[in-house]
């Protein structure tokens, strides 16, 4: 019972911890902190929370989850042979519903992996078709569509895509502080941050706290990526453009790409980042952050491991 007891606190801490940070302001002056602790409470409550069940479910077998699977597996197949004692029906519910409950999770997340896969991949097919090289823009693909329109498709092929509207739209500071953006989301591989919650999200559509998270680490990545672009070009130019998409009317990013729109609230939110920007969080206190972050990752699978 101590294992499954100890699991089922730190999934509460970590429900209990997403809720908060939530709600947290800090995460703005460090936001690729902020997305390491963010993963690191996702991870940990989904192994938490199936770990609890199956911890105490498991429990007469004294050997810990993973191993403790391992023998009710071979007790099953053996007809029931080596199985410590009879099990009661609250374990056996226990089991049933860890066993779900993981499987739920895998099963979205490889889901969602799969139609976010299929969708990039049809949509490279269609640039193929449509898109066009622009000497002015090298290594940039350009489709000739009067609204305006900047993303990135992710991946081993990635590419990064903008509009003719755009090129109208934007001066050429602009434009380079948009592509840098783009291509920021590119280098760091956002979309496989964003991947884990928009599954979350499928497996738990009526959590609000659910719903909270993935937009909010979505406004995380786009800060990350505004954080990189600042480097490479002025920070004014990018949140001007920022505010020129929101007033053409932007294209809306197509699905399985990351585009630099986000939510009106959200890009004021950015804008006002970028041009008057706070104190950078200290360096001691980020460091701690991801300390604890990897710490807290860790702690979930250590206690599968324990023995009751």
């Amino acid at each position: 019972m101590i294992t499954a007891a100890a699991l089922a606190l730190l999934a509460l801490v970590c429900a209990v911890g997403a809720w908060r940070l939530v709600r947290a302001r800090w995460t703005y002056r460090a936001p690729h902190v902020a997305i390491v602790l963010w993963q690191a409470l996702g991870v940990t409550w989904g192994l938490a929370g199936t770990g609890a069940l199956l911890a105490y479910a498991l429990e007469p077998y004294n050997l810990g989850v993973l191993r403790g699977l391992h023998a009710f597996a071979a007790s099953a197949v053996e007809g029931g042979y080596g199985q410590p004692e009879p099990y009661d029906l609250p374990r056996i519910f226990a089991l049933i519903a860890g066993l779900t409950a993981l499987s739920v999770l895998i099963v979205v997340l490889l889901a969602a992996g799969a139609q976010t896969f299929r969708a990039r991949r049809r949509h490279r097919t269609l640039l193929a078709l449509i898109a066009r090289e622009d000497p002015e823009v090298p290594g940039v693909r350009v489709v000739d569509h009067p609204g305006a329109a900047a993303y990135c498709v992710p991946g081993l092929r990635s590419q990064v895509v903008v509009s003719e509207g755009t090129l109208q739209l934007l001066s050429a500071a602009e434009l380079t502080a948009v592509l840098a953006h783009e291509t920021a989301h590119v280098r760091e591989r956002h979309d496989l941050v964003l991947l884990p919650f928009a599954a979350l999200r499928r497996a738990l559509p009526w959590s609000r706290t659910v719903e909270d998270a993935q937009r909010e680490v979505g406004l995380l990545v786009e800060m990350a990526a505004d954080d990189v672009a600042r480097r490479y070009c002025s920070p004014r130019r990018l949140a001007t453009a920022l505010l020129r998409f929101g007033t053409a009317g932007a294209v809306p990013t197509p699905h399985g790409a990351l585009g630099a729109l986000t939510p009106a609230s959200a890009v004021m939110a950015r804008v006002e980042r970028l041009v008057t920007p706070g104190p950078r969080l200290p360096r001691r206190i980020r460091y701690s952050i991801v300390a604890f972050s990897l710490a807290l990752t860790a702690s979930a699978p250590l206690l599968w491991l324990m023995p009751h």
